[in-house]
């Protein structure tokens, strides 16, 4: 990687561009139609899920935890509990030896993002969208300061993202920061569908899923390719 690249990513973003109001206004409005459909036609999977998860837990279904949203507001993000009740609440996974706390029927929940379904109804209420940056967890200080850097707050957070189909829990903070932030100042309908075929993708193959301390770099090309291909 460049010394230019390498600066680009842990300095403010220059020349901000925004995504226009109609695109922002007619993203919402798609938002919320297919989080309802979705909703509804994947009820008895959730139903399934959930029973799963109460059983294999012994404990509630749903985990509500903490999460930052656009413009730096807190939410309360909606998961299926993946993990044992005694798992810390409020730690990153990739700071987490999540493998100690990970239910056995926890690891294909998340192997497949079942346990993202939940959020269907925080992208109904408005804190998140369908593509946009994951939203975190207050403790992940140094991951908020360089998206505010990047303006990566300045778009709801997504159930999926650039970041997340280039490397998701393998990229380094500040690779996956201006990741997010490329994203939030050139999303486009071609964008997001683009970023929606390929996690379909991701999910199938389970690609870049670490339970537990993030291990490897994921190579800023294929931020360079998109630019390339735009």
């Amino acid at each position: 990687m460049s010394r230019e690249t390498l600066i680009s990513m842990n300095a403010p973003t220059k020349n901000i561009k925004t995504p226009r109001k109609s695109f922002l206004f007619v993203k919402r409005t798609l938002d919320i139609v297919f989080a309802l459909l979705l909703f509804v036609l994947l009820l008895p999977v959730e139903i399934a899920v959930a029973i799963i998860s109460a059983i294999d837990t012994k404990a509630s279904p749903l985990f509500l935890q903490t999460r930052i949203g656009k413009d730096g507001k807190e939410f309360r993000c909606l998961k299926f509990r993946t993990m044992s009740i005694d798992a810390p609440a409020n730690v990153a996974t990739c700071d987490l030896e999540a493998q100690k706390y990970v239910s056995p029927t926890g690891r294909t929940l998340r192997r497949f993002s079942l346990d993202e379904l939940p959020q269907l109804w925080n992208i109904l209420v408005g804190d998140m969208s369908f593509v946009g940056p994951r939203p975190v967890i207050p403790a992940e200080k140094e991951l908020l300061r360089l998206r505010e850097l990047h303006y990566a707050t300045t778009v709801r957070p997504g159930l999926t993202g650039w970041s997340q189909i280039n490397g998701r829990d393998n990229l380094r903070v500040n690779k996956k920061a201006f990741m997010d932030g490329y994203y939030a100042r050139h999303a486009t309908f071609l964008f997001d569908l683009q970023i929606l075929t390929k996690t379909v993708m991701c999910v199938l193959r389970s690609t870049d899923v670490v339970d537990g301390h993030a291990v490897q770099e994921a190579d800023i090309r294929i931020l360079l390719n998109h630019r390339t291909a735009s």
